[in-house]
């Protein structure tokens, strides 16, 4: 009888895969890069057809490491970033920019802001479904996405057939099932699952009436972890895995990285605990049995992770990636690599040593270099850097990236505020994602934040929560998803935050509102009228 489970998480830059036990233990774990297109400031595009092609790749890497038969795989589960795939029924795929080397870019990346126009249309009419958004409509989101495309790309839209955000899309690639994600419909597509579903009058008032037959939008989601068919012939061969293996319906990356940290003890646990899923963005992510509203976090989403239960999101826009901004842009010539992020945090550390912890204390940084997510959710807000030098020495880069890391803690320390002002009660960060491996980062974040950091020693723990789902969809469907949660749990070590630093923290975080206040005021004033 199969009992490995396939696990497939396509981020930005990568799709990785890895195979699981049922126990959760993973055998191994393969990556395979990914374009992303930048054709210009704000906006960020995928190639689907890459995005197949490279998860096939990844599988058939882990597979080969993990010494796994195709026939001993059970299921397979796909999570992804909330991109969003656009599919045309000309047989043509629909592209956005033009062609790259052979490259069809046709799927807007989650990070693309092209459509900050359309999602201040969405925040002004007031619709109730903004109360389970924050109250603002991000461009993240994908009815602003699609508005733009029907606004700006008329063939486009005339020639749509179907619009999937990418969890799902794998999904359809892998079995052919239309069906979309509870978790993905009402993360991103303004599905409320407890009232009703579609909000039809909504997508009247920001002018997609024909959504639905343009989207190809099913009138109902399906829970994670629900069994949605068995491979097709052409994904087996692609995936070199048999027919008879499982797909699960899927979840968004950061929700299955909040499954394999605080899905196992979600329900003794849900208001002292938050996720931290945390690569080139940060996901702060929460688990509830009751509909707990955080102004300015996303949500809470009924069934979006787990049967019966709310989830939230909450986070920070650009995080690793202002750190691989800062190796960029004061280097000479690096590039963000792990190993250059390793070399920078030991000379920080040996800075530290020689002259204190308290690196650069005149150097203040508010990281929104694109935008805010939370707790003030503001789409235009923009960095800011008081106190910089002309030094471009690589000691003069450590402490710029300290500085970043630090401001980094503190902008999350604000959001943990911000829940536990709402009804929370925060003291245990689960950290997963690149950052986990990043010894700087986790030691800032306790210290900003006050909370013990909690990393899991799965190694990867938005693969476990796909893998969580796999076994899921294997062993009987969503329902069976809580308790497959807590047999797949694995261990963690824990950092604590230090007293000593504590001081030093309160002042950085004082000065760190304020450059806040100061950003809002030089906003005012810039939109002032002149004269």
């Amino acid at each position: 009888m199969p009992s490995i489970f396939c696990a497939i998480d396509v981020g930005t830059r990568a799709a990785r895969a890895g195979f699981f036990t049922g126990n959760g233990e993973m055998l191994s774990r393969a990556a395979e890069p990914i374009a992303l297109h930048m054709p210009e400031s704000g906006r960020a595009e995928h190639d689907s057809q890459e995005i197949w092609t490279a998860v096939c790749r990844a599988v058939a890497a882990a597979r080969k490491a993990a010494g796994v038969a195709p026939e001993d795989v059970g299921a397979i589960a796909f999570d992804a970033t909330c991109s969003l795939v656009l599919i045309s029924d000309t047989g043509k795929r629909p592209a956005l920019s033009p062609s790259d080397g052979g490259a069809v870019w046709d799927t807007i990346s989650w990070m693309d802001h092209r459509a900050e126009r359309e999602a201040r249309v969405c925040t002004a009419t007031g619709h109730r479904v903004l109360d389970y958004a924050g109250g603002v409509m991000s461009p993240e989101m994908q009815v602003p996405k699609l508005m733009w495309v029907k606004r700006n790309r008329p063939e486009i839209w005339a020639s749509m057939s179907a619009a999937m955000d990418l969890t799902d899309y794998l999904a359809w690639r892998a079995c052919g099932s239309g069906e979309r994600s509870r978790c993905t419909l009402t993360g991103k597509w303004t599905f409320l699952d407890h009232d009703n579903g579609w909000q039809h009058d909504f997508f009247d008032r920001v002018g997609l009436e024909d959504i639905v037959e343009h989207g190809a939008l099913p009138a109902a989601a399906v829970a994670p972890g629900t069994c949605l068919g068995t491979l097709s012939a052409r994904a087996a061969a692609d995936l070199g895995l048999t027919r008879g293996c499982k797909v699960a319906a899927g979840l968004i990356d950061a929700f299955a990285g909040s499954l394999g940290v605080i899905g196992p003890n979600a329900e003794s646990e849900g208001e002292r605990h938050l996720a931290l899923i945390a690569g080139t963005s940060t996901c702060v992510m929460g688990i509830s049995l009751s509909e707990c509203r955080v102004p300015g976090a996303w949500g809470p989403y009924r069934g979006a992770i787990l049967p019966g239960r709310w989830a939230i999101e909450a986070g920070q826009s650009a995080t690793g990636a202002l750190l691989d901004y800062l190796i960029r842009s004061f280097s000479e010539g690096l590039e963000p690599t792990d190993t250059t992020h390793d070399r920078i945090v030991a000379r920080i550390e040996r800075l530290q040593l020689e002259d204190g912890e308290d690196l650069a204390r005149d150097l203040h940084i508010l990281p929104d270099l694109h935008g805010k997510r939370s707790p003030h959710a503001d789409p235009t807000a923009r960095g800011v850097f008081s106190g910089m030098t002309l030094d471009r020495s690589f000691d003069g880069l450590c402490r710029v990236y300290w500085r970043a890391a630090v401001s980094l803690g503190l902008g999350l320390r604000q959001v943990v505020d911000h829940f536990n002002d709402h009804g929370f009660r925060i003291d245990t960060l689960h950290l997963t994602g690149g950052h986990a491996r990043n010894s700087l980062l986790r030691r800032i974040y306790a210290d900003a934040t006050g909370c013990t950091i909690r990393v899991n020693e799965s190694g990867d723990a938005v693969l476990l929560g796909s893998a969580m789902v796999a076994r899921a969809a294997f062993t009987g469907g969503a329902d069976n998803l809580a308790d497959t949660a807590r047999d797949m749990a694995q261990p963690y070590r824990e950092i604590t935050p230090r007293a000593e630093r504590r001081a030093a923290m309160d002042r950085d975080y004082r000065i760190f509102q304020r450059l806040a206040e100061h950003r809002r005021e030089l906003t005012a004033l810039s939109e002032q009228t002149q004269p």
